[in-house]
């Protein structure tokens, strides 16, 4: 790797959301050093993590309408059958859901897993339970969307609040139109995404396995023939 590659990979852009919330951290590391000089620089060290997780690299994702992509970076905590939340009007029929999990280091820009129409737009209050329990899915704070996708029906893509997070933002609405690994929200503070698929997609990941968002094939449909073209955003 070059120098200069280096570099750009050290150098991530920080999302316009997290903006304000760095200049909170310099601006009270600013006033802790006038009270002591190590304050001020453990408080510069909270403000570069701060600036870590709010990171917005640019990912290349694969163009296939018949791959699934991971909406987050994190551990892949749940893959499973079930039925989905009733909010999401996806039926009463199991679907495969494949969940990921973000702690605190993750990189939480969320992406959307395939490239579709968005049909619905649902937001649940609810608990803060341990994102990584089962049940979180239909108790905790959640956002869901449901994407109409040319060939293979609904599917849908909820973020859920964990034990640390406490606002969930999603700034795409109903009848837009997103391509896959577009961008589509962010989880403050570590969480999880679900994705719930049709009975005919088959998993390609396994618990335990790390997800990059905009990049891992988390689940395919039918068979992928020939090379994968991708798109860097």
């Amino acid at each position: 790797m070059s120098i200069i590659d280096s570099v750009r990979n050290a150098l991530v852009p920080v999302h316009r959301e997290g903006y304000k919330f760095v200049a909170i951290f310099f601006g009270a590391s600013v006033l802790l050093g006038f009270i002591a000089d190590p304050l001020f620089w453990i408080g510069l060290v909270l403000t570069a993590w701060c600036a870590y997780f709010f990171r917005d690299p640019e990912r290349v994702t694969p163009l296939d309408d018949d791959l699934v992509i991971s909406p987050a970076d994190g551990r892949v905590s749940s893959v499973v059958r079930m039925m989905p939340p009733p909010e999401l009007g996806l039926g009463a029929d199991e679907m495969l859901r494949i969940s990921v999990f973000m702690n605190v280091f993750d990189c939480h820009v969320n992406r959307a897993p395939v490239k579709g129409q968005v049909v619905r737009k649902v937001y649940s209050q609810g608990a803060f339970l341990n994102a990584e329990l089962d049940k979180a899915s239909t108790e905790n704070e959640r956002s869901g969307l449901v994407l109409e996708t040319t060939r293979h029906g609904e599917i849908g893509v909820v973020q859920i609040a964990g034990l640390v997070a406490r606002r969930i933002l999603c700034w795409t609405e109903e009848n837009d139109r997103l391509d896959a690994g577009e961008r589509f929200g962010l989880i403050r503070f570590g969480s999880r995404l679900d994705v719930f698929l049709p009975a005919s997609a088959r998993a390609l990941v396994s618990v335990g396995q790390t997800a990059i968002a905009g990049e891992t094939m988390l689940a395919e449909f039918g068979s992928t023939k020939g090379p994968v073209v991708s798109r860097r955003d």
